[in-house]
């Protein structure tokens, strides 16, 4: 069966079925949602289906979704693993500027603290490479933070293999977030490298599809499923590293995806995909 649990950096033990907060903020991941108390519902509802690791960021709302969750949540169960990133700005709407200087991140990871009412964040991802700043300077500022009891564990988002590498040089890395789904699979190489090496892999934008589609929809029809569980199957059985993290804002719509961890493909529904 596809559902099963990882643990993270050794000492994080979570479902491998996660939430995206994304759409926690208002649309197109920006401002504040339509219905505020919807959303804090949609969150408890989350937890309690048994989902144990939501991922965030700083830049979603901006710093809606964070505060959101606090809201919602805190204090937090014992076993929720809260992941947030820093690193991308949002001046308006349809921007996602990369700030990665070893200052921003500093003062971005302690601004996330305090609205997730943390005094520890269990993963802090640097969430893109700003080609303005060496890798290793950003990375080695995570790793500061960590030094400081600031964060627990450091993972990255949006590297290729040989970022990957050039990072593990700098600090401790566990896990991986970089856009994957059936129609995307330009990070094969990252999740080899993941699953070789023992770190988590999370695919955001996990439902995306361009290519496949009659496969797809052949298989959700004799699983008397939806296209999109069959796309969340395939993720959870390409590695046991991956952790899908779909996101939503509708419980119905959350309900359909964490039910996908239910969903076993066969051998050869598997190589059709």
């Amino acid at each position: 069966m596809p559902r099963g649990r990882i643990t993270i950096g050794g000492d994080l033990a979570v479902e491998r079925m996660g939430f995206g907060a994304l759409h926690i903020a208002g649309p197109g991941s920006f401002g504040a949602p339509r219905d505020r108390g919807e959303a804090v519902a949609l969150l408890r509802r989350v937890v309690a289906a048994g989902v144990e690791l939501i991922d965030t960021a700083d830049s979603y709302g901006p710093a809606i979704s964070e505060s959101t969750i606090a809201e919602a949540l805190h204090p937090y169960p014992k076993d929720l693993v809260i992941a947030t990133k820093g690193g991308l700005l949002r001046p308006s709407a349809g921007r996602w500027d990369p700030d990665c200087r070893p200052a921003h991140l500093k003062e971005a990871c302690e601004a996330s603290l305090k609205r997730l009412k943390l005094e520890r964040i269990d993963l802090y991802q640097l969430h893109t490479v700003d080609p303005k700043v060496p890798l290793e300077e950003s990375v080695g500022a995570l790793a500061e933070l960590q030094k400081a009891g600031k964060i627990r564990h450091i993972g990255l988002s949006n590297v290729d293999v040989r970022q990957l590498a050039r990072a593990r040089k700098v600090a401790t890395i566990v896990s991986v977030q970089n856009h994957y789904n059936l129609g995307d699979r330009s990070s094969d190489p990252v999740i080899d490298q993941c699953e070789k090496d023992g770190l988590a892999f999370l695919p955001w934008y996990p439902l995306h599809q361009r290519t496949g589609l009659r496969a797809i929809e052949g298989i959700a029809k004799r699983h008397n499923a939806t296209s999109a569980q069959v796309a969340l199957a395939w993720l959870l059985r390409r590695s046991r590293s991956v952790v899908p993290i779909p996101g939503t804002s509708q419980a119905a719509h959350f309900d359909e995806n964490f039910a996908a961890r239910d969903l076993a493909l066969s051998d050869e529904e598997f190589a059709a995909l």
